[in-house]
């Protein structure tokens, strides 16, 4: 598996910005095991949660293992605290960013598919919230989506007040980020997911959804709820929730669960020093 960091020129951020990418382009197989067509990589996209960045899920995760064992390219932005959105008042388009710039570099550098068939986004928390609601503005771009313990925290939005510790961000930075002009308009914004949901819910395009949410994390409840009027608007959503809380060892299990739910080939584990002593 190649793992890589890489640094490009983003236009929609006016900066150069890092990201990570994990690749099987050299995979070592042993004698008489299966080989693999040859042919370009499907793509993840995968998004970190709040505090986080690029580094997150090859460092909380057996994300690098998953992804070599099924012939899948997973590339891993940083979206600050600004929930993969555009803002005007900041200047920052995040949303821009992972929809266009991203794409664009990365399937002009690495052997991976143009088809957006074979072109996925998933997310926790803060990067299940972009998942869905970039592949919901973007319908022809992705073709499934997975959310993990996503943040659907439209009413903390709605009801965000500007007091420092009532919660995680103040009614002014929902705003910002957000680009709104009051934290209520949030109802009819861009990035309002379940509007986004209903407002696609007579098209043909809609990707296929993966949602998992751990049993004793506070966000399982509007999970719960979003997955409802997911399936009333029509869309086709796998929904798993277990034990487990806002953590790694939810989501280092359930990203596997998510691999497995994806169209991709089956495992082919490859050589590497686990294999060591294996007979």
């Amino acid at each position: 598996m190649a793992f890589l960091t890489v640094n490009f020129m983003a236009k929609s951020l006016l900066r150069t910005v890092p990201v990570n990418v994990v690749i099987p382009s050299d995979k070592l197989l042993f004698p008489g095991m299966p080989v693999p067509e040859k042919k370009p990589f499907k793509t993840l996209y995968l998004l970190h949660g709040i505090l986080g960045n690029y580094t997150d899920w090859v460092n909380g995760t057996r994300l690098q293992a998953l992804a070599n064992n099924k012939n899948l390219c997973v590339v891993m932005p940083s979206g600050d605290n600004k929930f993969y959105a555009n803002s005007s008042q900041t200047g920052d388009r995040y949303g821009d960013f992972i929809a266009n710039d991203l794409i664009e570099f990365i399937e002009d550098t690495f052997n991976v598919s143009k088809d957006p068939a074979d072109r996925f986004i998933g997310g926790l928390s803060m990067g299940g919230f972009g998942a869905i609601t970039n592949a919901l503005r973007n319908p022809d771009k992705y073709s499934h989506v997975v959310m993990l313990s996503a943040a659907l925290i439209k009413n903390n939005i709605l009801n965000s007040v500007n007091e420092p510790g009532r919660d995680f961000l103040t009614k002014k930075q929902y705003e910002v980020i957000f680009d709104l002009e009051d934290a209520k308009d949030f109802e009819n914004s861009v990035n309002n997911y379940e509007k986004l949901a209903k407002d696609l819910a007579g098209s043909s395009k809609k990707p296929k959804i993966y949602m998992a949410c751990g049993t004793e994390d506070g966000l399982i409840a509007p999970n719960r709820e979003y997955l409802a009027l997911l399936k009333e608007n029509g869309f086709d959503v796998t929904w798993e929730e277990g034990p487990g809380g806002h953590d790694w060892t939810f989501w280092d299990t359930y990203i596997e669960k998510a691999m497995e739910w994806l169209p991709l080939a089956e495992s082919v584990r490859g050589v590497s020093s686990e294999n060591v002593g294996v007979k």
